[in-house]
Formats: C-alpha cells, structure tokens, sequence
C-alpha cells in the first residue's frame, strides 16, 4: 500500500520501471522481459544456435540419420525466424525512438 495517497495499487509507471521495459502490446507480450530488454543480443544468439543447428542437421543428413536430420533442421529453423523476428521489432523500436 502507497502511504502518500493510500491507494493499494501502484501506477503503471512504477510497475514497468521496476522491470526495466515499458508495457507492450500485441504479440510483444510473448517475449520474456529479460529478452525484450536485450532484443539485438538475444535475436543474434538465437540466428547463431539456429545456424549451428541447421549445420548438425545438415551432418546427420549426410550420414542418412533422417529422423535427427529432421529434429535439428525444424529446432534450426524455428531458431532462425525467431532471431529474425525479434531484430526486426529491435530495429522498429529503435526506429520509434
């Protein structure tokens, strides 16, 4: 409870400053706090694992190992739009700035 004006909830200011990043809408709200925070950093790790995944899938295909060639190249692809994905809402946040 905030004394100076007893009101039990806090403003919405005071709550996203506690976090670190300001509210978002739409489908932003899937991305961990943490993650929206540092989208550049994490969207250029996620294209290196999913580049590094697709590779072993690409290995395990070469052996004629399908099953894992398959399991690598869909986790590699998935990786790969979701860099690509949050280093364009970094670049159109930055943008807006």
């Amino acid at each position: 409870m905030h004394a100076q004006n007893d009101n039990a909830t806090p403003s919405s200011t005071a709550t996203w400053w506690r976090w670190g990043t300001p509210p978002r809408s739409g489908v932003r709200r899937l991305i961990p706090n943490w993650e929206y925070a540092h989208l550049r950093g994490v969207g250029v790790t996620r294209i290196v694992g999913g580049s590094v995944q697709a590779a072993a899938g690409l290995v395990c295909l070469s052996y004629g190992v399908y099953g894992w060639a398959a399991f690598f190249l869909i986790i590699g692809a998935l990786n790969l739009a979701g860099g690509y994905w949050y280093i364009t809402i970094a670049r159109s946040a930055r943008r807006a700035h």
